[in-house]
């Protein structure tokens, strides 16, 4: 018994470890080693030695470790056959290969429910990819054109255009862009060579700047159309202000001129913090305006503040289009590489959080000496509890160890038809012989006692 099943992990990463063992197994034990079993990877398999000629030194190599926090794939090392110059044969595998698979599809469907949290560094990250891109101000030749394949022929040449910019002109993005370039080619698993990390890493980052860049445009857009329809930017920065103050003089008459002594009391602060105040939940107005003076006047007649504001404005609007969209590429980033690459296998099943497809496994030896190996699993595991009636009512005296009475569990499942004791089954079952001590003699040499 090793912690890590070096078998399967050795095969996988194109790697030798585990010397020791291997000298104990091949050179020491020399065929009495009839069984390997190993944790580590979330999953159970078995693998058996086909039979052929020679000596062989492992019978059956095991993994299980389905008491994990989260479940990994098996799928990804079913093509595993060659250990130890023989050849095995895969005999059980939990949850089984197209089961494994299908669970993979969860990283695109929910991948963002899992893992919320990457919302907010994925936002940022699109952000940054379209910092520089903030305003289109040119934008007539897609409104206006009247066939919807001519649209998108204008769409995606927008945003094409704009990929050219920001490779050619940009430093924020760009800067964003070659960043998270490193970064995905380094997140890409070692055991695919440089070329294919470098292919696999640019066409991740190109899947996300497409998705930030095609965002960005629909921004736009949508601000554009408003604009035109005299939804947005027709009264300046205070227009929520400004309607607020018409229904307060028509409904609120200050005959007495009781608000402008106030004003004058409070040094002015009485409007100002009720106009700001305002202004900060009339943003979209805010981005409109802004927009307008910069595509009339050019981004040098903001002041900083006036272009912090924007910025922040717009980031907050944008952050919101894109955290759905980031993580349904990630996730689908994942979901390819498992399937077909059959790489990432910790990520892509650790983001989906399973906490069902446990077992565990038993040894018996039977009155004969063999022994028999069975592998207890519940496909479903129970998120609800309560205390057990039967175990409560069940006798305490005289003390029993747990195996020994008929209740031995304390607790059961709230809904019977998930409860262990109902859907527990056996996913592999076998049998070790017994060897006598003359057929270590005759293939071994004599073995002292």
């Amino acid at each position: 018994m090793t912690h890590e099943p070096h078998w399967l992990l050795d095969w996988y990463w194109n790697n030798v470890s585990g010397e020791n063992v291997s000298h104990l197994i091949c050179d020491s034990l020399k065929g009495r080693c009839k069984l390997r079993i190993a944790g580590d990877l979330h999953h159970y398999m078995r693998h058996s030695c086909v039979s052929s000629e020679g000596p062989i030194h492992v019978q059956h190599l095991l993994v299980n470790g389905c008491g994990g926090a989260f479940l990994h794939p098996t799928h990804v090392f079913g093509n595993f056959s060659q250990f130890y110059g023989k050849t095995y044969d895969c005999r059980a595998a939990y949850p089984s290969f197209d089961d494994s698979s299908r669970i993979a599809l969860g990283n695109i469907l929910k991948f963002r429910k899992m893992n919320w949290q990457f919302d907010f560094i994925g936002g940022i990250i699109y952000f940054i990819l379209v910092f520089s891109m903030f305003p289109q101000c040119r934008l007539d030749h897609i409104l206006e054109d009247d066939s919807f394949s001519g649209l998108l022929m204008s769409f995606f040449g927008t945003v094409g255009n704009s990929f050219v910019y920001v490779l050619e002109h940009s430093f924020v993005s760009l800067a964003g862009l070659v960043l998270l370039l490193i970064a995905a080619i380094a997140f890409v698993p070692s055991k695919l060579s440089r070329k294919k990390r470098a292919i696999i890493g640019l066409l991740h980052v190109s899947a996300h700047l497409a998705a930030a860049l095609i965002l960005m445009l629909l921004l736009e857009l949508g601000l554009e159309t408003c604009i035109r329809h005299k939804l947005l930017a027709t009264s300046g920065y205070h227009s929520l202000y400004q309607w607020y103050q018409s229904v307060e003089s028509e409904h609120f008459p200050d005959p007495t001129g009781l608000r402008a002594r106030i004003e004058q009391w409070t040094f002015g602060l009485y409007p100002a913090c009720i106009k700001y105040l305002m202004s900060a939940f009339d943003v979209p107005e805010v981005i409109a305006v802004t927009r307008s003076n910069i595509c009339k006047n050019g981004i040098q007649s903001l002041s900083r503040g006036g272009a912090i504001i924007y910025y922040a404005s717009v980031f907050l609007y944008f952050w919101v289009f894109s955290t759905p969209v980031v993580s349904l590429v990630f996730g689908s980033y994942l979901y390819i590489c498992i399937n077909w690459l059959h790489i990432h296998f910790d990520e892509a099943f650790s983001s989906l959080r399973i906490a069902n497809y446990k077992s565990f496994t038993r040894f018996h030896i039977n009155s004969d000496g063999d022994l028999e190996v069975f592998t207890l699993a519940i496909d479903k595991v129970p998120k609800e509890w309560k205390l057990d009636p039967d175990w409560d009512a069940e006798a305490k005296r005289p003390q029993k160890w747990s195996h020994q009475r008929k209740y031995p569990s304390k607790w059961s499942a709230s809904a019977s038809q998930l409860d262990p004791v109902n859907t527990v089954k056996i996913v592999d079952q076998f049998i070790i012989r017994k060897t006598e001590k003359h057929d270590f003699a005759s293939s071994n040499g004599s073995i002292s006692s």
